[in-house]
């Protein structure tokens, strides 16, 4: 007996999942819409279709390509659902040409056929384009057109054969739970039995999360899509069967985007202010027809002016022509732009999968199918749960205030390490005052505020030795860079320096049962004494990596649990015994950390406590309670940077005196505050890894150099084991591979393709410039079999850079260092 599923939302994403279900089994499914089917009136109903593949993330890629791939393979009474067009992106200035060299190395990286080409290319792909109005462009020939209303056709006859009913103009007014979990959907017209809700209702999914208490970190907002009238050089060469011919077109420079309706043009726009959008202010779904829907509100003209202008000038048949028509378009936004998935952290059985685009539509849905069916999806989904986001980031104002400003940058180059400008400082450490006395330049994540280096170490630049200068940058690695980052680097190898490490988020997993309970969900031995600490991995039945954690046992009952992020929390909680022997806290906010690293961390630290800090003392992987110059402590034995030193926690209202105390008494020693940056390339030449961007749940321990932490012999079952147990090391076929740059100065910043033999066989996860070394370090997924020695080509926007593979670590591989 398959579950008993119930889908909200009659649009793209729930007529697939609708179809990816039934195709695994699972029939007792049905459909609900508040509109008519199949024209339902969301954002559906007058999506454009545009599908361009490319986008910075390898999992939304992953997604349009299935997309692409499913809809070519639909048809309606022999009409098509996918018009594979190809796209074109055209670039008027120097930095658009440049991400699209950028754009493009993402796409040949995952498999996706792009070139750049010169504007010649441009015009013979696209006829209307103006050539001296355009420097060249990027070509994807497997883009195209979704014809998103008869694709709803094709997918809801398919699920419907195998036994899935869809039900329309039913109003959801409630749902219905018991024991903590979902038994069925209120509507209008009855309740609907279920063991399973999923929400796909788009831009209306915040009014339903709202229904179970959850929060949908969603807003929506109008956008702008003209028709031209009659333009004379289309006319004859498509129909309205075909309706199009030439590539999509993407004008990003002017925030544009471009498709052919037969003999007509249509224009879409961000380049108009944000427009929020009340649900309670939109017309209903009674009168529903394709002119007149819900999620279409009457087009603005005088936001459209100047887009019409340049849209005239990059396309000059449009001189003749005018606004025909037009509407603003309402669909949804989320914090950071991505779509949002997953189950309800208080009532289970109740997914959403919201704030998705017709361009990700089929992906997302075979995702949450698997899922469902399998427990798991085939890609890494940490960048689209709805988990994702902390408490601060859920809270309408701030998803109002950020949704609109990704509104706003969705077409913009954005630089990797680029922060939000608004809202800061929602978050920030004990030592923030501190720090912006020495002129920190903060980065920001999850809302915290993030040291990335300390200006006041620009005057030891001059005193940097000759074989610690860096190469001069080009002007891309060079944002967000400073010459500060290579003092704080060196410093913390030859003197001490001191790290916030406040942002990194700590648990208290405490309890009678809180060592089998850790001992189940990790790959590491839990159960040893007092004072011990693990490094130690959470995987996923499968195998794959969900995270990586510091677990640090503080008393027979109580543990620390460094981990990445609010994923790790949540599943954490979701795994919590039914007995209540086991509790767990996000302490985060209540305390604070500073890493004090460097060969004279001993003798900044131990002068300071009657405790013993030596190295019989406190052990390499121990922790003690101890105290600083009177303050409580709890001191870690640990070293991402790879020099002697600890983890430094207190409870945050003594946090400022520590670092008073610390910096003071390290003055002497040459001591400096360090940021982020000097971290991540101290990090990278120890070869430790990072959740999220050197693995995830795709990679198993074997393929992603972290092995050893998986200790089967040492304990009994923990999740993942057989899937482990099942691998063997050497015959993984894929591996994350350390390079290292072959001219010693060219910076890449991750996400670039590496090229074998001319040809693209993985890409860059994590580099920096490695300090230490003198030489720019990559890791990258690459073929298993390369032996360290061998050449390697890293694509960086029109450059390919030679790189070599490296036995790792490429720094103190005897950890001489650490244990001091």
């Amino acid at each position: 007996m398959t579950p008993r599923v119930v889908i909200i939302g009659a649009g793209i994403v729930g007529t697939n999942l609708a179809d990816e279900l039934t195709e695994r089994g699972w029939t007792e499914v049905t459909v609900v819409d508040q509109g008519p089917l199949p024209l339902t009136g969301g954002s559906t109903s007058h999506a454009p279709g545009l599908v361009f593949q490319t986008t910075g993330s390898k999992t939304m890629t992953a997604f349009a390509t299935y997309t692409v791939e499913k809809l070519k393979s639909l048809e309606v009474d022999g009409g098509w659902c996918f018009n594979q067009v190809g796209g074109l992106e055209v670039a008027t200035t120097p930095q658009r040409l440049a991400d699209l060299h950028r754009k493009q190395g993402w796409a040949i990286s995952r498999g996706v056929p792009a070139a750049v080409v010169d504007p010649e290319e441009c015009v013979r792909l696209h006829p209307l384009l103006d050539r001296d109005r355009i420097l060249g462009g990027l070509h994807t020939p497997t883009d195209g057109l979704a014809k998103a209303t008869r694709a709803v056709v094709a997918l809801t006859r398919r699920a419907e054969s195998r036994g899935a009913r869809f039900q329309g103009n039913t109003q959801v007014t409630g749902i219905a739970r018991a024991g903590g979990r979902v038994t069925g959907v209120e509507t209008d017209q009855g309740v609907i039995d279920a063991d399973i809700v999923v929400s796909c209702a788009g831009f209306w999914g915040r009014e339903l999360g709202t229904l179970v208490g959850m929060r949908v970190p969603l807003i929506p907002l109008a956008h702008q899509y003209a028709h031209t009238s009659q333009v004379p050089e289309l006319i004859g060469r498509n129909g309205a069967d075909v309706e199009a011919r030439l590539p999509i077109l993407r004008h990003q420079d002017a925030d544009l985007y471009y498709r052919e309706h037969d003999d007509h043009l249509g224009i879409g726009s961000y380049a108009h202010r944000p427009m929020p959008v009340s649900i309670s202010d939109l017309p209903g779904t009674v009168d529903v027809s394709e002119s007149t829907q819900p999620s279409m509100l009457p087009f603005t003209d005088s936001d459209f002016a100047a887009q019409w202008e340049q849209s005239q000038e990059l396309l000059p048949a449009l001189a003749s022509a005018k606004v025909e028509t037009g509407f603003n378009g309402v669909f949804s936004f989320t914090p950071d732009g991505g779509p949002l998935i997953g189950e309800s952290a208080d009532v289970a059985g109740f997914w959403i999968a919201e704030a998705v685009w017709v361009t990700h539509s089929s992906g997302v849905a075979r995702a949450v199918a698997q899922l469902l069916v399998d427990g798991r999806s085939e890609l890494d989904l940490h960048g689209c749960d709805v988990h994702r986001f902390d408490e601060v980031e859920t809270a309408d104002a701030y998803v109002d205030e950020t949704g609109q400003q990704n509104f706003r940058e969705v077409y913009d180059v954005i630089h990797p390490l680029q922060p939000k400008l608004s809202p800061r400082e929602l978050r920030t450490s004990p030592f923030h005052d501190r720090q912006r006395e020495l002129g920190a330049l903060f980065l920001e994540s999850h809302g915290w505020e993030r040291p990335h280096w300390y200006e006041a170490n620009s005057s030891l630049v001059r005193e940097l030795p000759a074989e610690w200068r860096e190469p001069s940058r080009d002007g891309w690695s060079a944002m967000f860079h400073s010459p500060c980052v290579a003092v704080e680097a060196w410093k913390t190898r030859t003197a001490v320096a001191m790290y916030d490490m406040t942002p990194l988020r700590r648990l208290e997993v405490e309890g009678p049962g809180a060592c089998a309970f850790l001992d189940r969900l990790t790959t590491g031995k839990m159960d040893k004494s007092v004072g011990a600490v693990t490094y130690t991995l959470m995987l996923d039945e499968a195998g794959g990596v969900r995270s990586d954690l510091t677990v640090a046992r503080l008393a027979t009952d109580r543990f620390q649990v460094g981990v990445n992020s609010n994923l790790d929390t949540r599943y954490l909680l979701s795994e919590l015994p039914g007995d209540r022997s086991v509790s767990v806290r996000d302490i985060t906010g209540g305390t604070c950390c500073i890493g004090v690293w460097g060969p004279r961390a001993r003798d900044l630290v131990q002068p300071l406590s009657a405790d013993d800090f030596s190295h019989e003392g406190l052990k390499f992987f121990r922790a003690t309670q101890a105290h600083i110059a009177g303050i409580p402590v709890t001191a870690m034995r640990l070293s991402y940077v790879g020099e002697l030193g600890w983890e430094i926690y207190t409870s945050a209202e003594y946090g400022r005196k520590l670092w008073d105390v610390l910096y003071d008494a390290g003055r002497p020693l040459g001591v400096v505050a360090a940021g982020r940056a000097a971290f991540n390339s101290l990090r990278l030449e120890k070869g430790y890894r990072s959740w999220g961007a050197d693995m995830s749940t795709e990679h198993d321990p074997y393929s992603a150099g972290l092995g050893f932490a998986v200790r089967p012999q040492t304990k009994g079952k923990f999740v993942g084991r057989a899937a482990v147990e099942a691998i063997a090391p050497d015959a993984v076929t894929r591996r994350l591979t350390c390079l290292t740059v072959d001219d010693r100065r060219s910076v890449v910043l991750g996400h670039e393709p590496v090229l074998l033999d001319g040809e693209p066989a993985g890409y860059v996860t994590s580099a920096a410039f490695a300090h230490t070394l003198g030489t720019p370090v990559a890791y990258a997924w690459l073929p298993a079999g390369l032996e360290v020695g061998s050449g390697v080509e890293i694509q960086y926007f029109d450059r390919r850079i030679p790189a070599t593979v490296a036995a790792e670590p490429l720094f103190d591989p005897e950890m001489s260092r650490i244990r001091r």
